[in-house]
């Protein structure tokens, strides 16, 4: 007998099919599949405590974000306006205009995750804080050390 798991709403699969990514800008496919273990969720990560890591994320205008990979709830909050593209592991690109104080909050249950690249269209810096509860369900993703925040000397 086998059995499927079931996925909560938030979860998007991996797409094994490499074709599905043949849209996509040229080595995008490749640096996904390297980073499909890539924990960090923003550029640096603030704070961090037993159940959860605040961090805040910079994408300059025309500038792009590492793919990484959600496995826990979280939520984030954009800080100004602007226009990003998403590549997400099913080969879906999505466009997408934010706004100041927008809030979204997703959820992974066992097994559950998402792998995406946030790319910066607009002509305004993207600035986002992103909670990730990391307490949940899944097994946090490592982060080097160098995302942590240094405090200044």
């Amino acid at each position: 007998m086998t059995t499927s798991q079931t996925h909560g709403p938030d979860h998007v699969v991996i797409n094994q099919d490499p074709t599905a990514f043949a849209h996509w800008p040229d080595g995008l496919y490749q640096e996904m599949l390297g980073d499909l273990d890539n924990g960090c969720v923003g550029s640096v990560l603030v704070s961090e405590t037993e159940t959860m890591r605040i961090w805040h994320l910079h994408i300059p205008a025309g500038g792009r974000c590492r793919f990484h990979r959600h496995v826990n709830r979280y939520f984030w909050s954009a800080l100004g306006d602007g226009k990003a593209r998403g590549y997400f592991s099913s080969g879906v690109i999505n466009d997408v205009v934010h706004y100041a104080g927008e809030t979204k909050h997703f959820d992974y249950g066992d097994g559950d995750h998402m792998v995406h690249s946030v790319e910066n269209i607009g002509e305004t810096d993207l600035l986002f804080t992103t909670v990730e509860f990391i307490d949940g369900p899944n097994t946090p993703l490592a982060v080097p050390d160098e995302v942590r925040l240094k405090k200044p000397n």
